[in-house]
């Protein structure tokens, strides 16, 4: 027998809970030993719950107790998580997290002190909830040079730009919808500010590449911008906006960005919307694959939670490698950055165009009939520094997206 300890019965921590419960037999099979899930740490009581008296409100019942081999952190947040996991991997106990925060932030760190206790530190839920990505990353894709990974990692974000381009809302009447349904936090910061997706495209970057993307050097900027007027060109384009996470390689370099991007049909992203999430990934032997699914959810990403602890279980005594050194990764600076931009600008093109084009050369003119008294255009590929200085020196630009079409 195995015995694995639960630290958080939150949404994803009482499903990690469900799970090893109600398939036990099924996931013995899978670990070839018995999961028992000894200990469960959290500050609240829960008398109506099967394993009642597994409970207990002291870390050290936990990381003093020899017998338990696996832990699970569920909690949330970068303190105590980074404490407790660290204590617990010090102790020679192998750790699971779906904790982002905790991983973006410290995961280096702890895959390094992992591998000197001979144990694991596995964080598959932590990207994509239900979607397997971080172990094709670092096992089924080695053979390849990765030099692009590109995401909808944000289910909330997916979920209210699809409602706006499906009903013609504004950004805020859909955002009270999300929050109503559950699928937006009361302070939806996180998701609608990008920030969510700039963690989760750090972590991917970090193992893609091999060396540490601090999140906080992730140019990051959200949805809070986009207005029902965005939608309505973008439809008649046939275009949709999503908030793309996305690291290259360009050259020799690296960039990293989060950021809402107009795509077309073409694009494999095109067709995610609601809650999904997808992620796309290029390598030099591979080529191009996507993994869509679930990205979020109780069930979905304790799923993910639980496959991590039946790898630990079967790699006992074995630390796996993961791609990830402490060495940083030099990001290339936003300015130099290359994009196409979509620019919706006050007046008429027949007499602006002209004006427009002596600033951003030849560029592509869009209108949409119910909005006479503005049009858009779309510039060739600039830096993000050129498109700053020439926009400076046009008047009643309304907004700006960056496009790939």
């Amino acid at each position: 027998m195995i015995k694995v300890a639960l630290m958080g019965h939150g949404v994803v921590g009482s499903g990690v809970a469900e799970i090893l419960e109600e398939k036990a037999s099924s996931l013995c099979q899978k670990a070839g030993d018995d999961l028992y899930c000894a200990k469960i740490l959290d500050l609240r009581d829960f008398p109506d719950t099967v394993y009642a008296d597994r409970f207990t409100k002291n870390f050290e019942d936990i990381v003093a107790d020899d017998s338990i081999q696996i832990v699970v952190e569920a909690m949330g947040g970068l303190h105590p998580a980074y404490e407790f996991v660290k204590s617990c991997l010090q102790r020679g106990k192998s750790v699971v997290t779906s904790n982002k925060e905790l991983v973006a932030e410290k995961g280096a760190e702890l895959l390094t002190l992992a591998k000197e206790r001979n144990v694991n530190f596995f964080f598959e839920a932590s990207v994509g909830g239900g979607i397997p990505i971080i172990r094709p990353l670092n096992s089924s894709l080695t053979a390849d040079e990765i030099d692009e990974v590109t995401g909808i990692l944000n289910g909330t974000t997916n979920y209210i730009l699809s409602k706006m381009a499906s009903d013609g809302s504004d950004f805020a009447d859909v955002l009270k919808e999300a929050q109503r349904l559950g699928y937006a936090e009361r302070n939806p910061e996180a998701d609608v500010e990008g920030y969510d997706a700039c963690r989760k495209i750090a972590i991917l970057s970090s193992l893609a590449y091999g060396k540490e993307v601090n999140y906080e050097e992730v140019y990051t900027e959200g949805i809070t911008k986009i207005t029902a007027e965005d939608i309505k060109y973008a439809t008649s384009m046939g275009t949709a906006i999503k908030l793309l996470a996305t690291s290259r390689k360009v050259g020799d370099q690296y960039y990293a960005m989060v950021s809402p991007v107009m795509i077309d049909a073409k694009n494999p992203l095109y067709s995610v919307n609601g809650v999904f999430n997808a992620i796309f990934i290029h390598g030099n032997v591979l080529g191009d694959a996507m993994f869509y699914g679930s990205g979020a959810g109780k069930l979905p990403t304790a799923s993910a939670v639980v496959a991590d602890v039946v790898d630990c279980a079967k790699n006992k005594g074995r630390n796996i490698m993961m791609s990830w050194s402490e060495e940083k990764l030099d990001l290339l600076q936003i300015d130099d950055v290359k994009s196409r931009f979509f620019v919706r600008v006050s007046g008429h093109a027949a007499e602006r165009q002209s004006e427009i084009e002596e600033l951003f050369g030849k560029v592509e003119i869009v209108a949409v009939p119910s909005l006479s008294e503005e049009f858009a255009f779309i510039t060739g590929e600039i830096t993000e520094q050129e498109y700053r200085e020439k926009a400076e020196k046009l008047d009643g630009i309304q907004s700006r997206i960056r496009a790939r079409i």
